[in-house]
């Protein structure tokens, strides 16, 4: 039995061997791509904290989620689909322990999908009284069909990078014999600003926004990265 195991262990093994053998005995080239792009996000985020203290009591957390209600609806937010009320099981504590504090605060997450929305929405809720928003995460959705445009140029990079160290010997490259990404497909907000995104005021930058009114509002693009290995045989 132990030989029989022994045989077939050996079988695999000289397989393999002469496959590899019969690889690297024939002329290739071995060439390596990488490409990249920014995109920008269309799936915006949005934290938003309506309070009473926030106010100074002025108005109550029923006023303020009315006046949210009716900003948010004014600019075309579908609020069932956009608008989620967060951490419920925290203001149930709250309340549990200090009697009517469930109504003082309310955690919102909406979402949002172009960056000009988001500069209105943002001036529209801060007439109203509602500022403490800021931005949770951005994302970009067409993920699958953007790793398909960048495989395609990496390759074609890669083919163009085999053809140019091939000419000089007087070789034209033929049929790939190996491709792969690794799946290195990669998504990188760029460094540099807190929260993801950036307020570029008329007034002159570098000093605090006190208002909204006026301002631009940018978004960091998403650096999207892949990498591709590909070995052609050389003819």
């Amino acid at each position: 039995m132990k030989n029989l195991l022994l045989a077939v262990i050996c079988v695999i093994t000289s397989n393999l061997y002469s496959q590899s053998k019969n690889f690297i005995d024939q002329p290739y080239v071995e060439v390596s791509a990488r490409v990249d792009t920014l995109v920008k996000p269309d799936k915006i985020f949005l934290k938003i904290i309506i309070s009473e203290k926030d106010s100074k009591g002025k108005q109550s957390v029923e006023e303020l989620d009315e006046n949210l209600f009716t900003k948010l609806t004014a600019n075309g937010i579908n609020l069932k689909e956009q608008l989620s009320l967060n951490d419920v099981a925290s203001n149930y504590k709250k309340y549990f322990l200090r009697g009517q504090d469930i109504n003082k605060t309310k955690t919102y997450t909406l979402l949002l999908y172009d960056a000009a929305t988001t500069g209105k929405v943002l001036v529209d809720l801060e007439e109203v009284g509602i500022s403490n928003i800021s931005v949770e995460k951005t994302e970009y959705s067409k993920l699958e069909e953007l790793k398909s445009i960048l495989r395609k140029r990496a390759v074609l990079k890669a083919k163009k990078q085999a053809i140019d160290l091939s000419q000089p010997f007087n070789k034209k490259i033929g049929e790939p014999l190996y491709i792969s990404d690794g799946n290195s497909f990669s998504l990188d907000v760029l460094s540099g600003r807190v929260a993801g995104f950036e307020i570029r005021s008329k007034k002159a930058l570098g000093y605090a926004v006190t208002s909204l009114q006026g301002a631009e509002i940018e978004f960091q693009k998403i650096r999207a990265q892949i990498d591709v290995n590909l070995v052609f045989k050389l003819e």
